[in-house]
């Protein structure tokens, strides 16, 4: 059993020193995932890398509420699952009214900028990756550590217990119904 392991298993049982032993040995690649997801969101996200595993990890490893995980790489898959989710509830606070709605904060130093996806796109995504998980659980996990975790095909596989060619397989259907599902919608 693997560092890591233990430590998540000792989360579970309720030791209040277990996550401040956790997070040393899983920082550097949770950051890993989380600048890898930025990198595909726009360019006026104030959200830095840091914040989001930081936020991630608290939802995590909170004593009271923590999931049992069986291994390292179910805990990865939780904390890709975290950021998905963090950054989708940003992006539906951006768009309430309240918070300003379709107003956009805009650099006039680089308004030449284009932004890699919109609020709109996200939340788009975000409903058809729900529908895709309520159909095809397993391929709806694929997509979400390669999207939102950045991961490798290799590593996704490795994470969600397939073999790459199952994974591959996984992908190639999930991109043709989330295209097929986001076409439907515009």
């Amino acid at each position: 059993m693997s560092d890591v392991t233990r430590i998540l298993l000792a989360i579970h049982r309720g030791d209040r020193q277990a996550p401040e032993a956790l997070l040393p040995l899983v920082y550097d690649e949770l950051r890993k995932l989380a600048a890898a997801r930025l990198a595909h969101e726009r360019p006026d996200q104030t959200l830095q890398a840091t914040a989001l595993v930081h936020e991630a990890y608290l939802r995590l490893v909170d004593v009271g509420s923590a999931e049992p995980w069986d291994s390292r790489g179910h805990f990865f898959a939780a904390a890709a699952e975290a950021m998905r989710r963090i950054l989708i509830d940003r992006a539906r606070n951006r768009n309430r009214l309240k918070r300003g709605g379709g107003w956009q904060r805009v650099s006039l130093d680089e308004l030449d900028v284009a932004d890699n996806a919109s609020d709109d796109d996200l939340l788009a995504l975000d409903e058809a990756l729900t529908q895709l998980a309520r159909e095809h659980p397993q391929a709806a996990e694929l997509v979400k550590l390669r999207f939102f975790a950045g991961l490798t095909t290799e590593d996704a596989a490795r994470a969600l217990g397939i073999s790459l060619r199952t994974a591959n397989r996984h992908w190639a259907f999930a991109r043709a119904w989330l295209y097929r599902s986001l076409q439907a919608e515009n």
